[in-house]
């Protein structure tokens, strides 16, 4: 299959989701849409996204949107207080919440991560640590993924961090410097998606660390001066995989 012909597929899955003919997916952030306010969300969503390793996401988002609508346990956003307070509060309520699902790492991860952040500027926030960076990619990916990775369990590995970033850029409105370094969210869906397309052999299903970056790589190469992000592809793959991959039909 040549590169041009596979584009065309690759264009042709986003123009599909522009125009709601994926199956109008409803994404498991959307929940948060009208509930959490612009000021909030970063916290909200990097929070949240600690916790998105191997579970059902809209369960996971849902379980969030609650708690946020609690006033009483709606502190377990707030990176500050989190950081300074007990973790058996902290467990209680993302227990009952069922935001936390194993009761003593899944707290531990939640205060951990508030901890990097407060660590992270003056602001001890989210947007704190982006502005730190000034909104630069490589400067966070530097932070989160290397000099101070073990702050940042979960969000630091290269499935969720790349997706945090989409996610942020999506839902909160940030502003990336050279956007195009976000890769691909390679999660069990991607994959099969990029196997369909015959991007990948379907030995990369076995979902393995290396398998994952495989895939990142070969639609970073893939992408390259398409005008394309790696990343802006992730929704129509994803929501292509979740239809049961409807048939492609390309144009002359």
């Amino acid at each position: 299959m040549s590169n041009d012909f596979f584009l065309k597929k690759v264009k042709l899955l986003v123009q599909m989701h522009s125009e709601g003919s994926l199956g109008g997916e409803v994404m498991p952030e959307d929940v948060l849409i009208g509930i959490v306010p612009t000021h909030d969300l970063p916290n909200v969503l990097t929070l949240g996204m600690s916790l998105n390793y191997q579970r059902d996401s809209y369960k996971l988002w849902q379980s969030i949107m609650q708690a946020y609508l609690d006033e009483s346990s709606r502190w377990i956003f707030h990176t500050n207080t989190v950081s300074k307070c007990n973790l058996d509060e902290l467990r209680n309520v993302l227990v009952y919440y069922r935001v936390a699902l194993q009761p003593n790492r899944h707290p531990e991860i939640w205060k951990r991560v508030a901890m990097g952040l407060t660590r992270s500027s003056s602001n001890g926030d989210v947007m704190g640590l982006i502005e730190s960076v000034q909104f630069d990619i490589s400067l966070l990916k530097n932070i989160m993924q290397k000099t101070r990775k073990s702050e940042f369990p979960y969000l630091s590995g290269p499935k969720i961090f790349n997706y945090w970033l989409y996610v942020m850029e999506s839902y909160a409105e940030i502003k990336w410097k050279s956007r195009e370094l976000i890769t691909v969210a390679p999660d069990t869906h991607i994959l099969k998606a990029t196997v369909e397309l015959g991007l990948c052999s379907e030995a990369v299903l076995n979902g393995t660390t290396d398998s994952r970056q495989i895939v990142a790589d070969a639609w970073e190469r893939a992408l390259f001066d398409s005008g394309l992000a790696p990343i802006d592809i992730h929704t129509p793959l994803w929501l292509w995989s979740r239809a049961g991959f409807p048939k492609l039909v390309i144009s002359n």
